[in-house]
Parts: C-alpha cells; structure tokens; sequence
C-alpha cells in the first residue's frame, strides 16, 4: 500500500465512484435483500451470479472493489474513466495480469449517521476471507465490520477539539471522530493501516485527520486528548509458534494484558474531564471474576479514572477459540482447524481461564472520581449509544453534588421511549409483575415495586420529587421518611440509566 496515496488520483477515483452511484444503498438496490445477507455472511457466490455478464458502470465496479472480483481493463477504464486502471494500479489498490484489473484491496461505501447527519464514505481496506480465498496474511488491515461499528455508534456526539484514535486499521473512528473534533491524531502499529487511513481520509475528502506510527500511547507521549477511541487488538492469542498473530486484532501481549495496559495508561493522556471509549475482552479465572480484574486495573491507573464498564457477553474457551480461528480464515475440518483450537484450549487452562468477557469501556478522568459502575448488560440494542452515553455522563457529574434534599426539589420527567408492562394473574387485580421498559439506550427492562412505578408514572415534569414521594406515602398509607430514603436512590438510579430526565 502506497504509504502517501496521491491526492489527484484519490480525487479522480472519489468523482468515478459518485458518477457510477456507488453507494451503500444502491449496491444493496443491486443484488436485492437475500443477497445482500449472503454477502455479509461472507457468502459472495450469489452477488458474483448477479453481476455476471453486466457491464453498467455501478454493476463493474460493484464486482472489483466490493467482491475482489478482477475485471477486464476496458470494462474499468469505462467504468472508471477519470482514474482508470492505471490509477487504481498507482493507488495500489489493484495490480494488471494480462488484460485484467486484479484487485489488491478492498472500498466498499458505508452509511454514516449520527448527530452531525446523514453521509456516506468509501472505505478501502484489505481483500477479506471471501476475496482471498483462504486464511488471511497477518498483516491484513481489516474494513469496517461489526465490532467497528459498534465503536463508531459508541463515540460520544457532542462537539469537542482533540481526539485521539489508537490502533486506527483502516481509519473508520478516526473519520467518525473528525465530525464531531477539530483535529484526529490516529495511531497503528502498522505502516499499512495508517496508509489506509491516510487514503480513506483523502478518497473522502476529509482533512485534520494525523497519522503517527507507534503502539498505545508511545507516540503521543507527553499530550493530552479531549477523548480517546479505541477498537484496539485485544483478542487473546497463544504465544505459541504455530498461531498466526495477526495485526488487526492481536497486540502482542498475552492474554487481557492489552487491555490492561490501555486502561492503566490511558489517564496519561487524557485531559481532565476527558473519556476514553474502547472495546476489549477480560478474562474470568477459576479465583477471579473478570469485571473485578477490570476494576483493579483502573485501580492501578496513575490517573484517577471514572469507570463505567459494561459487559455484553461472555464465551466460554472453547466458543472463544473457535470464533477467532475461523474469524482467521481457517474453516472447521480443515488440517489445521483443530491444532489451532488445541493451542488456544492450551493456552487458558495454564492461566486457569473459566470463560472470557467481551464488552464497552469508558473512562473519564477525574480528579476525584465518583462513578464506580461495572454492569452486565445483554440483549439488543436499537441505535447508536453514543448520545445515551454522553448524557448518562452528564447526569453522572450532575447527580455527584447534588444532595437528597436537592432531588428532592428536582422536577423530571419519563424519558419518551420509556413504557410499561403490568403482568396479572387471571383473575387477580393487582399485578404481580410491574416492568419498566427502555425502548432506547441498552433497552433496559427493570422489575419495579407500585411505589416506583407511581412515581416514574407521575413524573411528568410538573411537582418535584418530593411533593410526589408524600403523595404516594400517603396513598399507600407507608412512612414518608422511609419511602423517601427507599426512592431517591432508585431515582438516581432511574436518572442515569435514561428512564427519567432533569427538567431544567
């Protein structure tokens, strides 16, 4: 990969792709829902079916530079006539073998939508597993894929200056962060990907985006960041000859001590009242819960942390095992399918590893830290987090100083996604499960007492809390006084997670 991609060239190739429409929604138009499931199941067989023997503009450059598929030089010259093949050779993006345009790499359009609006980009990366056919190199440089995009969707959205991107890959955090900052600094172990990310920021002609080579924090050493995002190379890989380490996902440490290390020393770099958002993994041990090996580890940061932890899912080592070697290339019943698996079975039993979490870490710096959160949250999740989760923040530092007497004299309100399930007996009048339900953020559903659930229902931004605490003491003939000290730390409670809101 050219490590400084060509600015005219890059712009030649972004004006081919807005002339043949190559967008998100027009290559979906193209091969039709039931395809387009196969394609992102890495089944590309009937999308290659629904191109063959096409040669509109959108349809070639679908098959070259979605699938890997090579096409003849007069069928991209068409196509693509202001970059043509001799420019996408340049962008070594492809290679020529005869009369055909070999692709090398990988530019797919993604959809962006978050506060600052709706867009689209065109992201290049390495061919995938379907492209190459086989087990991917170990210095491949991965597009856009699930676990990116749920970063993207975790990166707060309110407006801030410096941002820094560590482990960029192909630069898709740096771009989502650039709408939001002033300036990215994003950083990669690999001269690769920052190529990559130094040709996507050109193709979509966005500019204050930084490239530096290094790992973690070396090259930024000394700064200090507004926020730092982070999809990092945290999968546990054996140390073993015989495993493919690969770039994208594998930081050179054993087991979670990337991880570990990033959030010790990410304070380091974070102004004050700065975040940092990354994903990772966390291993549980025979004598150790993994949420607790988190905790100790933002224990152990020089700078005092604020820490809200949220764990999504948890695999046990085989599931685990499996997942990254054929996440690798390497298919079930293939020669080395089952040493590979062997090494990793290996590798956690010596550790004593019971199962591995997965999940979102954020940490503020703080000079006196008061969010301490580490949570299991499962289940599906409708939208983008980030606005959930710079609100949450919000209420977080407003609900620290704020005494009881204080939420007492607060008025608030029921969020509008929230809703509520009352589940009966037959016959039975009064319920025997109240439920609150978050139809945003992590889709909470929270059982509640009548107390809690008259409260949250008369919260309609009129009385304050306390006038309505009395007034259901009252109709439920309980004390005031122990109604209250049971319901405002619920409240707080309700108040963080999004189900209710401060008025004013």
């Amino acid at each position: 990969m050219n490590a400084h991609p060509d600015p005219a060239r890059c712009d030649a190739l972004a004006t081919d792709l807005a002339a043949a429409g190559y967008r998100a929604d027009a290559v979906r138009e193209l091969w039709g829902p039931m395809v387009d499931r196969a394609v992102g199941h890495g089944l590309t067989g009937p999308a290659r079916r629904v191109l063959d023997g096409r040669d509109d503009r959108l349809a070639v450059v679908t098959g070259l530079l979605f699938l890997g598929v090579p096409a003849s030089i007069a069928a991209v010259d068409a196509a693509l006539p202001t970059v043509r093949a001799e420019g996408l050779v340049q962008l070594d993006l492809a290679h020529v073998d005869g009369d055909l345009v070999v692709p090398d790499a990988l530019v797919r359009p993604q959809d962006v939508s978050d506060a600052a609006g709706e867009g689209h980009w065109w992201i290049a990366s390495d061919l995938d597993e379907a492209a190459v056919g086989g087990p991917l190199p170990t210095g491949h440089v991965l597009g856009v894929g699930g676990a990116s995009l749920t970063l993207a969707g975790l990166q707060l959205t309110s407006r801030t200056e410096r941002v820094l991107d560590v482990g960029t890959g192909c630069g898709i955090q740096a771009l989502r962060a650039r709408r939001t900052a002033d300036t990215v600094v994003a950083t990669d172990i690999s001269e690769r990907a920052l190529a990559f990310t130094r040709l996507n920021a050109r193709l979509n002609g966005i500019t204050g985006i930084e490239t530096r080579g290094g790992s973690l924090f070396e090259p930024v050493a000394g700064e200090e960041f507004d926020r730092v995002v982070s999809n990092p190379p945290f999968v546990i890989t054996p140390r073993v000859d015989g495993v493919p380490a690969y770039e994208y996902r594998d930081g050179g440490m054993a087991g979670d001590d990337l991880v570990a290390s990033f959030v010790r020393g990410v304070g380091a770099v974070l102004a004050p009242g700065g975040v940092a958002q990354l994903l990772g993994n966390w291993e549980y041990r025979a004598d150790e819960d993994g949420l607790d090996r988190v905790r100790a580890w933002v224990a152990e940061s020089p700078a005092p942390l604020d820490a809200w932890i949220i764990e999504r899912e948890q695999l046990d080592p085989l599931a685990y095992a499996e997942l990254w070697v054929r996440d690798g290339g390497t298919a079930p019943g293939s020669p080395a399918y089952a040493p590979l698996v062997q090494a990793w079975l290996d590798d956690f039993a010596e550790r004593g590893v019971t199962a591995v979490g997965f999940g979102y870490l954020v940490l503020r710096r703080a000079d006196e830290p008061t969010l301490a959160r580490y949570e299991r949250v499962g289940g599906a999740i409708a939208g983008a987090l980030g606005p959930h989760i710079d609100t949450a923040l919000a209420t977080s530092t407003v609900l620290s100083s704020m005494t009881d007497d204080e939420l007492d004299a607060a008025i608030l309100r029921v969020a509008a996604d929230v809703t509520e399930a009352r589940h009966h007996l037959p016959g039975v009048e009064a319920p025997q499960v109240i439920e609150l339900r978050q139809g945003g953020g992590f889709g909470r559903i929270l059982d509640v007492d009548p107390a809690l659930a008259a409260l949250v229902g008369a919260c309609d931004g009129d009385l304050p809390v306390g006038v309505l605490v009395a007034a259901i003491a009252d109709l439920l003939e309980a004390d005031a006084a122990a109604l209250r000290a049971d319901l405002l730390p619920r409240v707080r409670e309700l108040l963080f997670t999004g189900f209710l809101q401060l008025v004013g």
